[in-house]
């Protein structure tokens, strides 16, 4: 885990990793292939543009006799509180110019609303105290705001039917979190795609991933399981997952009818939240 009160800055952090990586007398494609990494990576971290995730650190670690140097001192991200497998993933989304989304289980950090963060940042099996479960949501509630630029990034999402379905938070959070995506939707800030039930197994039935493409880096996939992810930048990886996701798109409803689903489903919820009330 990095040593949250002992920062580095990427670019220091780059600097060591370029004298370490020269001092064993290796070229960045030498270093590339013993720790399973793209030499572009490696370049990235080197010019202090990315940051390599807990795995890759260790590699590093291990390949170059560092002594844990480079998990320990993995460079943060301005304070913001994240899981540790997502903090490089955070300083993609913030850059990318274009993300594709695909979510089999719950509604994507950058749409949640505050009620329905709160209620999954509060669930799950590791108890969390009052005061994390805030920093959490405050970076989660953070994130959003890249959609504040109505131009940049641009964004398609899309949905299993079960995550319209899942009442996280009851009916009254997720008829909230449902218009939300909808006006989002109906403004044309965001594409909307939901894959029906009625598609069967489909090509990212097996979880999550985020696609990103930038304007000056080549684009990544991010793909997400429990308490893990794992960025791929090898682009024959790269390209797989957006072939997976281009063929699971063919299978989705169109973004009008996605959004007709949207609204019926969340008067749905409108409704039980009042029966709820009134019982």
């Amino acid at each position: 885990m990095a040593i949250e009160d002992n920062p580095r800055t990427r670019e220091q952090y780059g600097q060591e990793l370029k004298r370490r990586r020269e001092a064993a007398g290796l070229t960045q494609e030498e270093l590339s292939q013993r720790v399973v990494m793209s030499r572009t990576h490696i370049a990235h971290i080197e010019a202090g543009r990315r940051r390599p995730d807990v795995e890759d650190a260790r590699r590093l670690d291990q390949v170059l006799g560092a002594g844990g140097f480079f998990e320990n001192f993995l460079p943060v991200l301005d304070g913001k509180k994240v899981a540790e497998h997502f903090k490089g993933t955070l300083e993609f989304e913030g850059k990318a110019n274009e993300i594709r989304v695909y979510a089999p289980k719950l509604v994507p950090g950058i749409l949640q609303t505050p009620a329905y963060a709160r209620h999954v940042l509060s669930s799950g099996s590791s108890p969390r105290c009052p005061e994390e479960r805030e920093e959490l949501l405050a970076t989660r509630l953070e994130r959003g705001r890249i959609l504040d630029n109505f131009h940049s990034p641009k964004v398609w999402a899309m949905f299993d039917e079960a995550v319209l379905r899942r009442p996280v938070g009851g009916p009254a959070v997720m008829c909230e979190q449902l218009r939300h995506i909808l006006a989002l939707g109906e403004s044309h800030r965001i594409r909307v795609h939901v894959l029906p039930f009625s598609a069967g197994y489909h090509a990212l039935l097996e979880g999550f991933v985020s696609l990103m493409w930038f304007e000056d880096l080549p684009p990544i996939a991010y793909t997400e399981s429990l308490k893990s992810g794992r960025i791929w930048e090898l682009p024959s990886v790269v390209r797989e997952c957006q072939v997976a996701y281009d063929h699971a798109l063919g299978d989705a409803l169109s973004h009008r009818e996605s959004l007709t689903l949207f609204r019926s489903v969340a008067e749905e919820y409108e409704h039980e939240a009042q029966r709820a009330h009134d019982s």
